[in-house]
Order: C-alpha cells, then sequence, then structure tokens
C-alpha cells in the first residue's frame, strides 16, 4: 500500500496488482483525448492479453484510478519486434538497454488530479516485481503532431528525454523518455556492517525478530557484527546513509552433509574440481523408472569463458584453469529420465536398497562455498537483497558459490527466488531447504539470440552430458544448417550467451494442432483465443540452460516468444512408454524450462457417435484419437510471472484414486507450485505400463481414472515416487519408515491406503463345521499360486502366471469371494483361454445383505451365462483348510457348505472374499498412536488426531461423534474425496486472501455433503458390459430401496437377458439419481455420468415420451444429436449462470421465474437464450450440431417445453419425431 497526492492536496490510499480482465471498464473510463494522442487507439482487453507486465492502482474502495501496461518491444510501430535492441544503439548513444533489462510502457492513464504520483507509484510497482528491469522507455510522437509540450504530461518526476544521434530519423520522428531504476527505486549501497549501523539496524530487527529466529535460528545482532573474522563477515545495505539491511556470511560450510543430504552433481559438489575425483557412479535403482538406468551422464565441468568477468565481483582470483576459464559445472542431470532428474525423480532415485549402500559421487577438492548464515532487510528494499552477493564474492574471492539453508516450511522470499533449489534426497534428515548460487550467475551479459551454424560447437559442449543430448544436437544441428526438420516444418534455434559462450539452446516449431490443444486441454485458463493468429502458437522442443543461469529461463523463454514473433508456447511431455517424443522430463531438471511453465488440465471429452451425427460430427481435429500427452504453457501475460513456491514436504501414501486426485489437485492449482511431493506406493505410479491396462479388466472399474489420464497428468515430472510399502510412521521425528528399512521425512502426511484383498486362513475347523471366528487373516507366508489382485501391477503378474503356467494346463482355477470382482475376474480368465469348465466360482457368505450384483434379475442372468460356458458356481461356502505340494503351491481347496462338503482339485487360487487394511499398514498406524476404531477415525476434514496427518479413503471412518458410524468415504465418489482432501489443506500454503466467510454454527458437527456419483463398471460373463451410477449413500439392494413414499420414478427399456437393459431412476424431484446397464455392447460410460443429477425435463422432456410410448430404447436416445450439449465439460458452467440468472430475476411473492409463461414475460426468455447461444457459439468446434444463431428461437414445443435446436439435423431414433431440445430446468 502506498499514499498517493493530487495536485489538489488529496490523497488517497492504493494497492498496486496484477490487472484483470474486470478492470477493464474501469481502465477504459480513465482515458482522456490525450490517450490517443500518445499511444495510439488502444484495445485494452487485447493489450492485457498480451502484456508483459500489466498493474492496476486500485483505491480503497477497490476502485480504479491508475493503469500501466509494458511489453518487451516498442509502444509504436517503429522498428520490428526483433529488431529494436539493434535500432536503439544505431539511433540513440551510450544507452545501456537490453532485452533483459528492458521493458516498453504501452498504455498508462490515471485519474486526472493523481497522474504523477500514480505514475510514480506504478514504475515504483515495477521495478520492485522484476530485479532485473533497469529501464522504462516510452514512445511518443514529437511535440508538433501532440500540440503541447511533453513537459504537460506529469510524468516529468520519472521520465527524462533520450536524445537521438545527429542525423538520426528518429529526429523528426518519435520522443524517446526513458525511466531509469534509480528514479523510482533507488540502488542500495552496500559495504561492511559496524557497530554504528546497530541502531538502525534494530529498527527492522526487532519487528522481524521471530520470523528470523524461525528461519535462522537463535542469533544476536551484535554478535554477527563483532565477530568478523577470516571465516565470518557481515554486511549492511543503505539507502541515504541509513542501514536498510544486513547480512552475515561465514566460510565454514559442512559440505560433506550438503553432499549426503543433496544431489550436488551440478555443483560439482560445492567443491573445485580434482584430478581424484569419482564423478561416475553406478546406481541400482528401486524406483519406478529403473528401466533408463542407461541414461547416466557425466559430471564433465561445462567452462565458462573468464575474459570480460570483470563485471562479476571477485572474478580475478576464481578457479581459474589452465585453459583460462573458469569451471561452471554443468548439470549431470539429463532432461528426460525422471529416475535421475531433479527433485521428483532424482530424491527417489537416492532410495536404494543395495546391501552394499548408497553410492554417491566423490569429490576430493578444497571446500569452493560460503554460506548466508543470516539476511535482515526492510521489506522495501527486499527485492534488492541480490545487491549484497556483489560484496559478498568480493569478500570471498576463491569462493565461487554461495549457499543458503531455510526451513521447509518458510515461504520462497525475494533473494532465493534468484538460487538454484538443490535436489533433496527423501531421506534427507537435514529439514531444510539448500539454494546455490554460482558468481557467475551475477553477470547481466545474458543474451538471447537465434542460433547460427557457428554455434555448433558450443551448443554440443552444452548438451554432451544431458541423457537427451544426441537428439538435441541433431535438431540443433540441422535447425541451424536449414531452417527446416526433415519432415519439411520450419522451425528455429536459438542461443543463449553469457560473454560469448552459450550457455542455453532451444528449439520451437510452429503449434499446427493448436483445435486439438484446445479442444483436449483447458487452455482457455491461460489464454484468449480471440486475440491470437495461428502464426504465433508456438511448440517448445528441447529445452535446455546451464544451471548457474537457471534464473534467467523465464527471460530465455521471453525472448523465444519475441524473437519468434509469438505469443504462447506449448510443451507436450509424452508418457516414458511413447517411443521417439520427449518423455518424462522433470519440472525440477535444472536444465528444463518446466519450472517456469504452467501445466494445463485436461479436458473430459464427449463420446461422439459419429455415424448417428454423420455430417454434423466434429472435426476431425476435434475427434481424431492421437497419443496422449501432458501439456505445459507459457506465454507473455505469464512469462514473467513467479508461481509461489511450497516447500513443504508432502507425503502421500497409496496409490489410490483418492490419492491420485489430491495430487492432480495439488499439482494444477493455479498460482501454486509444490517442489517437494512425494508419493509412496508399492508398485509406484499408475499408468505407467500400457500393457497391464488391458488386464485392468479383473477388477471392477471406479472410472476416475485411465491410462490417458495418467498420461496427460504426467506425475512423474512433479512427484517424487517411492517404491514400497509403508511400516512405520514416527509422529515425534516425522518420518515414514518404508519397507523397514528408508526414513522418508514429512511435514504432512496423508493417508491414502485403500481396504485392499487379504489372503484369507482357512478356518482349520473340520469342514462339515462353521467357525465364528471367519474371516480371518492368512499371516504365513502366501502360495505363489493365491492371488489377490488390488491394482493394475496385481492383475499383470496373474495374468503373465496363468499364461506360463496355466493355460495350457488342465488344472483348476477357484475365483473365491462375494464381491463382484469375482465376475469380472472369471470373464477375464474365459478371456484368457481357460475352459470354463476348469474354473470355479465359490461364493463366500455375504458380509451384509447386499450381493454382487443391486438387481437380482442381473444376478440370475450372470449366473445362466456362467452355466452356458461350463463354469461351476458354488454358494454360501467357507474356506476350510487346503494343501500345499512339494513347491509351496495350493493343490487342493475344501470348503465348508450348508449341505456337504467341497473338495476342489485347484492350480490357482483367486481371493475376493477378504478385504481390509493390510496388516503391515495397520501396524505401522496402530504403534504410531493414531485412534483406530476399526478403520483409522477422521473428523470431517480429515484431521487425524495428529495436526500433521491427514487420511481419507475407505481406510478410515468419521469419529463417533457425528453418531453415523455407517457412513465412510468409500460410500462416496473417490476423485470427489481427494479434491475435497487437497482443498482442505491448501488454506495451509495459499498466500491469496480467502473471503472471510464465517461457517453456519455447528458445522463442525456435520459429515461434509459429497454429491458426485458412484460408479462401477465392468465386463461380466457371458461378455455383458456393466455399469452402475448411483448416489453417494449406503449401497441397498433395489428390492429395499424401493419406499413408495419417496422413491420416484423409475424408466426401463430392453431386456436382461438380450443384452440391451438400460434402466433410469428419478428421485421424487424428478433428477437422475441412478443409473443401471447391462449391454452386449459397448457403451460410452463417460457420456452417461454426465446425466447424473439432471432434471428429467432437461434430457428433452424425458417423462413425457415415456408416457407417449416414444422410447424403446434408451440407448440409441442418448445417442441422438439433441444430447450432446449435456455431455460438454462445460455444459455445467452453463447452467450455473442460468440458474444464476433465474435466481436474480426471482420476485417475492411469485412464482419461480423457470415456472412462468413465455408470453408473461417475454424479457426473461431472452435473458435466459442470449448465455445459450453464447455457450454454443463458444463451443461450436465441440458442438457443430447445433446452429447458435439468433434465427433459432427457443419457441414452445408441443409438450410446452423449450430447449436447443440441433441446426442440420432432425431428433430421430427410437423416440419417434420430436420436437425440440429441452433446455436446463
Amino acid at each position: 500500500m502506498a499514499t498517493v497526492t493530487s495536485w489538489k492536496g488529496n490523497t488517497e490510499v492504493v494497492t498496486a496488482r496484477k490487472t484483470e480482465s474486470h478492470d477493464v471498464p474501469g481502465i477504459i473510463s480513465l482515458f482522456s483525448p490525450v490517450t490517443e494522442d500518445l499511444f495510439g487507439r488502444i484495445a485494452v482487453t487485447y493489450l492485457l492479453e498480451l502484456s508483459n507486465l500489466a498493474l492496476t492502482l486500485c483505491n480503497e474502495k477497490n476502485e480504479v484510478i491508475a493503469h500501466a501496461a509494458f511489453l518487451d518491444y516498442p509502444n509504436w510501430n517503429i522498428t520490428d519486434q526483433a529488431e529494436w535492441e539493434p535500432f536503439l544503439h544505431e539511433n540513440y548513444t551510450n544507452n545501456k538497454c537490453t532485452p533483459l533489462n528492458t521493458l516498453f510502457m504501452h498504455l498508462i492513464v490515471a485519474k486526472e488530479e493523481y497522474a504523477a504520483g500514480c505514475s510514480q507509484e506504478i514504475f515504483r510497482r515495477a521495478f520492485i516485481l522484476l530485479p532485473e528491469l533497469q529501464f522504462i522507455l516510452l514512445f511518443i510522437p514529437p511535440e508538433e503532431r501532440l500540440g503541447f509540450s511533453h513537459s504537460e504530461l506529469d510524468m516529468e518526476n520519472v521520465f527524462e528525454r533520450i536524445m537521438p544521434v545527429p542525423g538520426s530519423p528518429m529526429e523528426r520522428g518519435f520522443t524517446l523518455l526513458a525511466c531509469p531504476r534509480h528514479r523510482c527505486h533507488p540502488q542500495l549501497y552496500v559495504r561492511q556492517a559496524r557497530m554504528e549501523d546497530y541502531d538502525d539496524l534494530m529498527l527492522i530487527w526487532t519487528p522481524q525478530s521471530e520470523t528470523l529466529k524461525e528461519t535462522y535460528g537463535e542469533y544476536l545482532l551484535v554478535d554477527l557484527i563483532e565477530r568478523e573474522g577470516e571465516e565470518n563477515q557481515a554486511a549492511v545495505c543503505e539507502v541515504g546513509g541509513t542501514a536498510v539491511g544486513f547480512m552475515s556470511f561465514c566460510s565454514h560450510v559442512n559440505v560433506s552433509l550438503f553432499q549426503e543430504c543433496f544431489d550436488l552433481g551440478p555443483f560439482h559438489g560445492l567443491c573445485k574440481p580434482h584430478p581424484e575425483d569419482i564423478l561416475k557412479v553406478p546406481r541400482k535403482l528401486s524406483i519406478q523408472g529403473d528401466k533408463d538406468e542407461s541414461n547416466q551422464t557425466s559430471q564433465k565441468p561445462e567452462p565458462v569463458s573468464s575474459q570480460n568477468l570483470e563485471h562479476v565481483p571477485g572474478a580475478d582470483a576464481a578457479a581459474v584453469q589452465k585453459d583460462g576459464t573458469v569451471t561452471v559445472s554443468q548439470t549431470e542431470l539429463p532432461v528426460g529420465d525422471v529416475s535421475n532428474t531433479g527433485s521428483k525423480g532424482s530424491a527417489a532415485a537416492l532410495l536404494e536398497t543395495d546391501e552394499e549402500g548408497d553410492l554417491h559421487p566423490v569429490y576430493r577438492g578444497a571446500s569452493n562455498v560460503f554460506r548466508i548464515r543470516l539476511l535482515c532487510i526492510d521489506e522495501k528494499y527486499e527485492t534488492r537483497s541480490l545487491n549484497f552477493l556483489h560484496y559478498a564474492f568480493n569478500v570471498f574471492p576463491d569462493r565461487d558459490l554461495c549457499v543458503i539453508l531455510v526451513p521447509h516450511h518458510v515461504p520462497e522470499f525475494p533473494l532465493i527466488q534468484s538460487f538454484v533449489r538443490a535436489v533433496p534426497s527423501c531421506t534427507s534428515s537435514l529439514g531444510q531447504e539448500l539454494y546455490v548460487f554460482h558468481r557467475a550467475g551475477l553477470l547481466t551479459s545474458f543474451n538471447v539470440r537465434k542460433a547460427a551454424a557457428s554455434d555448433l560447437q558450443g551448443v554440443k559442449m552444452l548438451v554432451e552430458t544431458l541423457s537427451l543430448n544426441e537428439r538435441i544436437w541433431n535438431d540443433s544441428k540441422i535447425i541451424t544448417e536449414a531452417c527446416r526438420n526433415p519432415d519439411g516444418m520450419p522451425r528455429q534455434a536459438f542461443v543463449a550467451e553469457v560473454l560469448d559462450q552459450i550457455v542455453g539452446v532451444s528449439v520451437t516449431r510452429d503449434e499446427l494442432d493448436i483445435e486439438y490443444i484446445r479442444s483436449h486441454y483447458n487452455i482457455e485458463d491461460f489464454i484468449n483465443f480471440n486475440y491470437h493468429q495461428q502464426e504465433e502458437y508456438g511448440h517448445l522442443c528441447p529445452f535446455v540452460l546451464n544451471p548457474v543461469f537457471h534464473h534467467y529461463t523465464k527471460y530465455f523463454l521471453k525472448e523465444i516468444l519475441r524473437l519468434g514473433h509469438k505469443s504462447s508456447l506449448y510443451y507436450p511431455v509424452y508418457p516414458e512408454h511413447v517411443e521417439g517424443k520427449f518423455q518424462r522430463p522433470c519440472t525440477h531438471s535444472l536444465t528444463s524450462a518446466l519450472h517456469y511453465m504452467a501445466p494445463v488440465r485436461p479436458r473430459r471429452q464427449i463420446v461422439y457417435p459419429l455415424q448417428e451425427l454423420g455430417m454434423n460430427a466434429p472435426s476431425e481435429q476435434v475427434s481424431k484419437d492421437q497419443l496422449k500427452y501432458s501439456l505445459n504453457h507459457t506465454n507473455q501475460k505469464l512469462v514473467l510471472e513467479s508461481k509461489v513456491c511450497i516447500n513443504t514436504r508432502i507425503v502421500v501414501v497409496g496409490a489410490s484414486d483418492v490419492g491420485i486426485s489430491f495430487l492432480e489437485t495439488l499439482i494444477f492449482w493455479p498460482c501454486l507450485k509444490f517442489n517437494d511431493l512425494t508419493l509412496i506406493s508399492i508398485h509406484g505410479l499408475p499408468g505407467k505400463d500400457p500393457q497391464s491396462s488391458k488386464y485392468r479388466r479383473f477388477l471392477i472399474n471406479s472410472y476416475c481414472f485411465n491410462d490417458e489420464d495418467y498420461a496427460q497428468m504426467s506425475f512423474c515430472s512433479w512427484v517424487n515416487v517411492v517404491v514400497g510399502k509403508m511400516t512405520g510412521i514416527n509422529r515425534s521425528a516425522k518420518y515414514v519408515v518404508v519397507s523397514k528399512e528408508k526414513k522418508v521425512p514429512y511435514d504432512y502426511l496423508v493417508l491414502c491406503m485403500v481396504q485392499s484383498y487379504q489372503a484369507l486362513a482357512p478356518t482349520g475347523a473340520d469342514i462339515s463345521e462353521v467357525t465364528s471366528q471367519w474371516p480371518q487373516r492368512f499371516m504365513e507366508k502366501v502360495p505363489s499360486n493365491h492371488f489377490t489382485l488390488n491394482d493394475t501391477q496385481d492383475c499383470l503378474e496373474a495374468a503373465y502366471w496363468l499364461k506360463e503356467n496355466l493355460v495350457s494346463s488342465r488344472g483348476n482355477v477357484i475365483v473365491y469371494g462375494n464381491t463382484i470382482d469375482i465376475y469380472t475376474t472369471v470373464e477375464t480368465l474365459l478371456s484368457l483361454g481357460i475352459d470354463g469348465s476348469r474354473i470355479h466360482v465359490v461364493q463366500a457368505p455375504f458380509s451384509s445383505a447386499s450381493p454382487c450384483l443391486t438387481d437380482a434379475t442381473l444376478e440370475r442372468t450372470v449366473g445362466e451365462a456362467l452355466s452356458e460356458v461350463g463354469v461351476a458356481v458354488h454358494p454360501d461356502s467357507v474356506l476350510a483348510q487346503w494343501g500345499q505340494g512339494d513347491h509351496g503351491c495350493i493343490t487342493r481347496a475344501s470348503f465348508t457348505t450348508a449341505t456337504n462338503p467341497l473338495h476342489l482339485q485347484c492350480s490357482a487360487f483367486f481371493s475376493f472374499a477378504y478385504r481390509t487394511l493390510d496388516y503391515e499398514t495397520f501396524k505401522a498406524v496402530n504403534d504410531a498412536g493414531l485412534v483406530f476404531d476399526g478403520r483409522v477415525v477422521i473428523d470431517a476434514k480429515f484431521h487425524t488426531n495428529d495436526a500433521s496427518i491427514r487420511a481419507a479413503d475407505p481406510l478410515t471412518k468419521f469419529s463417533r461423534r457425528y453418531f453415523r458410524d455407517e457412513l465412510t468415504h468409500s460410500n462416496f465418489n473417490s476423485k470427489e474425496i481427494g479434491i475435497e482432501l487437497a482443498v482442505s489443506m491448501l488454506s495451509l500454503f495459499d498466500p491469496t486472501p480467502q473471503p472471510n466467510s464465517k461457517p453456519p454454527e455447528g458445522s463442525d458437527r456435520l459429515i461434509p455433503i459429497y454429491r458426485w456419483c458412484k460408479v462401477q463398471g465392468g465386463v461380466l460373463p457371458g461378455g455383458y458390459n456393466y455399469l452402475h451410477i448411483s448416489k453417494p449413500d449406503i449401497p441397498m439392494p433395489l428390492n429395499v430401496e424401493h419406499d413408495p413414499c419417496n422413491h420416484g420414478m423409475e424408466i426401463v427399456t430392453g431386456e436382461v437377458s438380450h443384452g440391451n437393459y438400460f434402466r433410469m431412476h428419478f428421485s421424487r424431484y424428478n433428477m437422475v439419481d441412478s443409473i443401471t446397464c447391462f449391454s452386449k455392447d459397448s457403451f460410452p460410460v463417460s457420456n452417461y455420468i454426465c446425466l447424473y443429477g439432471q432434471h428429467e425435463r432437461l434430457l428433452n422432456d424425458l417423462y413425457y415420451r415415456w408416457r407417449a410410448g416414444q422410447l424403446t430404447d434408451l440407448y440409441s436416445y442418448f445417442r441422438e444429436p439433441w444430447s450432446m450439449a449435456i455431455y460438454h465439460d462445460r455444459f455445467i458452467d452453463l447452467q450455473k449462470e442460468l440458474r444464476q440468472t433465474l435466481m436474480t430475476e426471482q420476485v417475492p411473492g411469485q412464482p419461480p421465474a423457470a415456472e412462468q409463461c413465455h408470453e408473461q414475460n417475454p424479457g426473461r426468455l431472452a435473458s435466459l437464450r442470449e448465455p445459450v447461444l453464447c455457450y454454443l457459439r463458444h463451443h461450436r468446434d465441440h458442438l457443430p450440431v447445433y446452429a447458435p444463431t439468433d434465427a433459432y428461437r427457443l419457441l414452445p414445443a408441443a409438450a410446452g417445453n423449450q430447449g436447443l435446436k440441433p441446426g442440420r439435423v432432425r431428433h430421430s431414433g427410437s423416440s419417434g419425431s420430436p420436437t425440440l431440445a429441452q433446455g436446463p430446468s
């Protein structure tokens, strides 16, 4: 906040913030006749879309009183945007403007009386936000064209005129005004600290004492100043003779500890090079991705020429080699291999189980580092903290690296945003983050230009230590020698150089698949497509930057946009299994651009009935099926923004749907970037092997995530993966024990394990008796042919074992259990070629009144299908004994039944009878002292009795104080639970002020309301495709659920026996609350999920058509063109908008607006029509079947309803000749 004074003497308290789209009307209201003279005709929305920086000043009433927009090229069309730097140097002498330190002002407006004060405040904020910014330039027409003097602009307090060289055409053209940094944000003078500074420093030390203690530990200012010597130094920065900041340095650094806790290969272990250094060591990885072990790289240092290093403090005494170069260690981290890259993969890679112990590089050179012990600076000047480092490197001329330790929970402050975060080990016990800075990072001669053939040798030196070096080298070589790829596609290569040495390289091409991107990713969260041309979209190919200059990544990207005449860049990351594509980079790879790009959330797609749509089907760009990838993005308005980095260690145990949904929410949360997310999972990340997905059909599907979703999220780029099982929790020391060996520390632990199928112990009783202690866990070694399937990896291993050992033999397969998984498993066994006569389904007694399938008719039909293929079904049987052969395999099994004992030969045994918490997980939770009451006890906000531990998923139950013991998270949609879990924790990290809404009194004693539907689906015996969508509640059989008082209504078409059964149940409020499909043909599950919760009138007046006898097949009915809009992922936004319109127009004492006749209030109909038409126009690519034009009015239909009308087709199919489709009700 700041105070500005008008020329009338009035004052306003103003706040500077980033400009938002809703500010546009307020900005336009500030335009004056002079505005167009100075800046030309301005389209504000378009300008905001392209601005690198746009700032707005608001007063206490949140009224816009000033605005300015800045871009990285001149504000008048004086020269090409890629050529302004040579143009400036040619026409203006002695200017020090470079693309790194300069922005151009394209617009500034303010309330007339506050113009002078507002302009100064906006410029000051711009310099604060961008530490590298040194100059703001403005071209304006000459005075004779303006008709008034430049001094009348009320900006002489910030601008000074730059005179062109004699004879330059700019003498008679435009006038150049410049605002140097020192005019608005003074430079800091840094010197050695003295005791005389104590009083000044205490003025800033005292208010920050608690924060300083929390960040750096217990220090006394007097001691830090008095104990200066060879090892310890202290400095102050001053403004106008007053000390405003203090920094303490120390040259004694525990390098061995840092080498043990962090991956310091990119910085040569913080040591000077030594001939006896051992840089390459073999690794035995125990994490997902160990197949990429071959991508090992050397740590050959990348030299940066020492000539002209006079700009770098202490360069004269730096580590100069015989060849006259200063070594800047080039990263040994590969670009594309998560198991060796960045914090996500590398941290997990250090989690080894080699009996010989972990192997790390050995550095024998002297220490090459000093550390910052403490920083205390006035908030007004904290963005200039980097000025201290010039002094520090002069004080320690023999050290090339500076480090600072920061606790995990401390947000990144301006100083460390210029540092490089060292990659921590998952097992690091240090409990702090390490940030590193190289003295060469102070160089400001960072320049980006188009690559030339002469750069090839420099590029080769840069990339030779990377795992993708051959591909990057080939790309660069081809493109610098000819501007086209072998496929004929135009491409551009750019290099970043410092002191004439190449330190970065990137390759781009035109993004030709933009329609696919727009329709498959939520890219419109970041850009407005109306203001971008097709040729302005760029595709970023491999990107490499020396980690010493990692903090210049965003400027490298900005220059790629400017020089390539692009407005946005797209960076795809393909799954590991896709050959020939850019795979699995890590966001924290010190050579990668992902750290400064935004991950783009994928969009749910409509499953189009292309045959029914015919010529009205969407274009191939929208509907085509191609390789899925994770998309990352940046653009002109995002490229200089910095996300808030969260270093808090969040450890998630369990790759369940809840755990994946939780991580997905954090990864895609805007403005926040989580650096230390860790997933502990027995089989690593799901979706890593596409071959395993076809065997996933062993188990029923929840339809929360599939392989395409995993490919589009690219968790391997953002999440550490530790493969193993949680076997212990130490709450006091805050770490998790994995597989009884390794310790993974956490700040917050999130338990997301599911109740899994466990090996069931035979009762051991006489087979004619049934013991009351059944079921019990089998505690001995499980036989090798006994299978409990809980995830895709289990299914894959079982399928391989069956193919190798059973398919060609004659042994029996016993499928034992009481859940629907027994049916999906039998169907999968049949599909593998196992004869039905060899399969025995032994049904365990049901633990509740619910059968495997919710409908008894379906159960009978499945039973008939089993009989037809020869599968024997044995009901109500308890496992009594099994016999094991010489190799420890089960050879026979005996069961207790209500009649005669059952004895079966056995070659493979699948158990689905006992589902509970894994014993080792239970023991870890119980031993840790977490409250356990059959399950882990939580409250409505997912808290356990430990404030640092959250829990969700079926492993939990609500505390008894809620008096709802029958409700658990298993009754709700797992994806929704994961999202709510993440949202409940985001308030701990998100600095954005939240609305101060007080929850209703007593809400803490209520269980949250979850609204998403529960989904189950799979392929059942007989080849029947089964789907059941239901409301989140305690499941009950249909005959119990039918209560005539509030049962509602159901619509059924088809017959179960014919394989075309479709049942929809509506609540008493006429909302869809369950769907059951049972069909021989496949059907679009994702489309049908969208029908849940919709009103019957929205479904083209379904009740009316049902009563009129027009419906004979719901499958074909929901393939008709009118329904496509309902399946669209943005349809819910339209519903909310229409509902809000109806609510705002509601008149007290009158019927709801939606129920009033159109003739009574035609204006209301118009207010509803326009949002619908806007929606159809905006989503024309997805919904071409509709005609979004006013020529199609929403007129009353024969049944008295109104709706959307398909533009070029007639409503056809089993429902007969229809009227218009019903709109939202």
